[in-house]
């Protein structure tokens, strides 16, 4: 590479699959410039043995597992386990994992009276962003970082706490007492006891249910260097405590054009209201001067179709005959994805359904408000979340992140006292 009179060379470094990247870490001491990369959408920031993504192929592993397989055929324990330690449990590890973490399940009883100082009508992302940021100020013998030990049990302890946090931000949010864990049932079956149980009366779990919930936290587990993940690493690379690291990146997930897809794709079957209603807004799908677009359809990345959207497809079905669904709404979604995957225009687009379109009729169904949407997502995320910080400290090479920039503003000038302005 030529930069005015400087002739530079540098290394290509290659993955073990994927796109191979040009290291350029010398490049602005040997000539003085910056790339330009808004987005960092060609820039990798790290190394990661993790997840792997190829969008054109519509492609998902978590540690060379297809994402698909793990959905149909693991648990999210067992998945958790896996990004956390690099290997598939056995039966007797998955055991051992399974009871560490529901030993971790119960939140401090001062913490339960945190949620008491929110307004009554707080969103339960705001509580989830607090209650995990306070997290620090109950479990200090858990946050020496440069501790292996403490960043396990940390590790541990974050992933065995999200559901009862997001449990008691639902109760919260609906007036009702919070339901404690029961250390009994599977991971996904508490949380739904915790969040749709009451004292008052026994709560059976639905197992097609919680296979469902199952699946959709297996698909959101992780999803490589997106914008939440980036946010968790770069708080961690100050050497911020682990709990604050999952903070930034729930506050990150808030966003709606990151974690709040799914309540977008509902809001937007609703808007269509009913089936007949479907060519209609398909049109305005295809007209290039009509601002209406089709929520959960395409993605960022997947310029194919979305892997983790074939399982939900199957699992829609699964719940809404389990739970004997009759609203205009889910049948707005089976039909509208009928059309869409047969309709070429968005065939040749690519514009296919993706996890965000199925995933909130399915929340829709068992009975979660779209304010608890993108705090089910945090919950499954926080493993994946976890196993890049965890990753992150051990690396020898990792430097805290210092992005740059391409300044535009004002060049030097005097300054000019008040009186004279």
């Amino acid at each position: 590479m030529k930069i005015g009179d400087k002739e530079s060379n540098y290394a290509i470094r290659s993955g073990t699959i994927g796109p191979d990247v040009i290291d350029i870490r010398k490049l602005y001491a040997e000539t003085g410039c910056f790339t330009y990369d808004p987005g960092f959408t060609s820039t990798a920031s790290c190394d990661s043995a993790l997840t792997y993504i190829d969008g054109d192929e519509g492609v998902l592993l978590h540690r060379g597992y297809p994402i698909g397989e793990l959905a149909e055929d693991s648990s999210f324990m067992e998945v958790s386990y896996l990004l956390l330690n690099g290997e598939l449990p056995s039966k007797d590890e998955l055991e051992s994992f399974s009871y560490t973490i529901s030993r971790h399940t119960m939140l401090h009883e001062q913490l339960m009276q945190f949620y008491r100082g929110f307004r009554r009508d707080a969103h339960p992302m705001a509580i989830m962003c607090g209650v995990v940021g306070a997290l620090s100020a109950f479990y200090h013998d858990s946050t020496d970082i440069a501790d292996p030990e403490h960043r396990r049990i940390s590790s541990h302890r974050l992933i065995a706490k999200m559901p009862t946090i997001a449990a008691a931000a639902y109760k919260y949010s609906v007036g009702q007492p919070f339901v404690y864990p029961d250390n009994s049932l599977s991971y996904t079956g508490n949380f739904l006891r915790m969040t749709f149980g009451v004292p008052a009366e026994p709560y059976e779990v639905n197992p097609v249910v919680e296979r469902a919930l199952d699946r959709i936290f297996i698909l959101h587990a992780d999803h490589e260097q997106n914008a939440s993940t980036s946010t968790v690493r770069l708080a961690g690379s100050s050497g911020a405590n682990p709990f604050a690291c999952i903070a930034a990146g729930i506050a990150c997930l808030w966003g709606p054009a990151h974690g709040g897809a799914n309540e977008a794709a509902l809001n937007m079957l609703r808007e269509i209201g009913t089936p007949d209603k479907i060519p209609e807004y398909i049109a305005r799908a295809k007209d290039k001067n009509d601002p209406f677009r089709l929520m959960g359809f395409g993605h960022r990345v997947y310029k194919n179709y979305d892997p983790r959207a074939t399982v939900m497809q199957k699992t829609v079905r699964e719940v809404f005959d389990a739970l004997k669904v009759n609203d205009p709404v889910f049948e707005v979604a089976l039909q509208l994805e009928e059309m869409a995957l047969n309709d070429p225009y968005f065939i040749e687009k690519k514009l296919f359904p993706n996890v965000d379109f199925y995933s909130g009729v399915i929340l829709s169904a068992i009975g979660f408000p779209t304010t608890m949407f993108t705090v089910l997502f945090a919950l499954a995320r926080t493993v994946g979340w976890v196993a890049q910080w965890n990753e992150m400290i051990s690396d020898p090479g990792q430097k805290i992140g210092r992005p740059r920039q391409l300044y535009t503003g004002p060049t030097q000038r005097p300054y000019v006292p008040v009186d004279k302005r």
